[in-house]
């Protein structure tokens, strides 16, 4: 397992002109080993879990990490989790200092899940990647979504990829 790597994207199938085509292949079942990775937190604001601000708030940060020149260029991850009702805290996979942001590293084994349907199935999601851990002989800490494409380009694409990551301990 290598460390701080992620699968590879094909970055340009992108016909919409915003998320590109995500193809799933290499990211089912795959274990993630980070030390130290950057990452660039940002929080949303939500109502009953419904994301308010996530379009400005997803937009500015990619701005920054564009202008920072800290955008991988055969990737992306973003990890999303709610904290509660109201609040999530997105961290963006970056490759080095975002000016203007708020920089984390993350440090620890995640396992993934390749998930395809609507948004609101997340708790279920959540619950399969509990049940992957435990299978995998480990616990699970925290559990991440990534959302591998906006709303609008999983209509145009037909498909809503949608990966569990959970953390291993």
């Amino acid at each position: 397992m290598e460390t701080n790597c992620l699968p590879k994207m094909d970055m340009s199938d992108n016909t919409t002109g915003c998320c590109p085509r995500f193809k799933p292949q290499g990211w089912d079942g795959r274990h993630l080993h980070f030390k130290n990775k950057p990452f660039v937190r940002a929080k949303t604001r939500s109502l009953l879990h419904i994301p308010l601000n996530m379009g400005t708030v997803f937009a500015r940060v990619q701005k920054h990490i564009g202008d920072a020149g800290a955008q991988d260029p055969e990737g992306y991850l973003v990890l999303s989790r709610d904290l509660s009702q109201s609040e999530a805290e997105h961290f963006f996979a970056v490759t080095g200092r975002v000016p203007g942001e708020e920089m984390r590293e993350i440090t620890g084994d995640f396992l993934t899940r390749v998930f395809e349907g609507p948004y609101r199935r997340a708790r279920d999601w959540m619950h399969d990647m509990e049940v992957a851990a435990e299978a995998a002989g480990k616990t699970a800490g925290r559990i991440f979504m990534f959302y591998t494409t906006c709303p609008r380009c999983a209509r145009a694409y037909g498909k809503n990829y949608v990966i569990g990551v959970a953390e291993v301990i």
